[in-house]
């Protein structure tokens, strides 16, 4: 690997639903900085499950809930990811997520998508704007947190952070994969997970608390 691609992932080949990608140093890890940070990783998957559906066409649906479990470590090498349909439908379908990493599943995620209406008459329950990120000053998250990931995005709270509870703007500064264009979704769901790091309680250094849930 090289500092070289400006991705989180480089695609190196497709065949059908599956692909083959190589990490790069960006998804280094902030638990162990020898294994991928799983934020980059469920937004490539959203990112796959997208290309997925457009090389069908369009169907007038839209992802409506994201679940993944990690099911063993996910190591700085290259791996295969593959979309398929688990229960289709026109108005509602399940899609499977599957990573693999030297011959066994790593990650698995369900997918569920559902048609889109127009539901503007019935909106409501908006939460109160934030201050926008130039009012904040970024933080160095790296005075907490190791790893390549953790470099690679920038984070401005809001307020005043309290342990365990923290409002903050968090964008990464690479694409989800070099050369390609993901979607708003993808590049959210690629910052999902770093709720965790991002409003500590205790130091890392002395209490584990990966969560299980998010």
């Amino acid at each position: 690997m090289t500092e070289q691609h400006d991705g989180y992932f480089v695609r190196l080949d497709q065949s059908g639903d599956s692909a083959r990608f190589q990490p790069t140093p960006h998804t280094g890890g902030a638990w162990n900085v020898r294994e991928q940070h799983i934020s980059p990783m469920n937004g490539l998957i959203v990112h796959e499950v997208e290309r997925f559906c457009a090389r069908r066409g369009p169907d007038g649906m839209a992802v409506s809930r994201i679940s993944v479990d990690i099911l063993g470590v996910l190591p700085l090498d290259p791996f295969e990811i593959e979309v398929a349909v688990v229960r289709p439908g026109r108005t509602i379908e399940l899609l499977e997520v599957t990573v693999a990493s030297g011959g066994r599943a790593a990650v698995r995620a369900r997918v569920w998508r559902a048609v889109v209406l127009d539901t503007e008459k019935i909106a409501g329950g908006e939460d109160a704007p934030l201050p926008g990120p130039e009012t904040a000053a970024p933080v160095d998250l790296e005075r907490v947190w190791p790893g390549g990931y953790i470099r690679s995005i920038e984070a401005r709270p809001v307020g005043t952070p309290e342990p365990g509870r923290v409002t903050a703007w968090i964008k990464a500064k690479v694409p989800v994969a070099a050369g390609e264009e993901a979607s708003s979704l993808a590049r959210l769901a690629g910052l999902v997970d770093t709720a965790n790091g991002a409003s500590v309680r205790e130091s890392p250094q002395a209490w584990l608390f990966p969560h299980v849930d998010l």
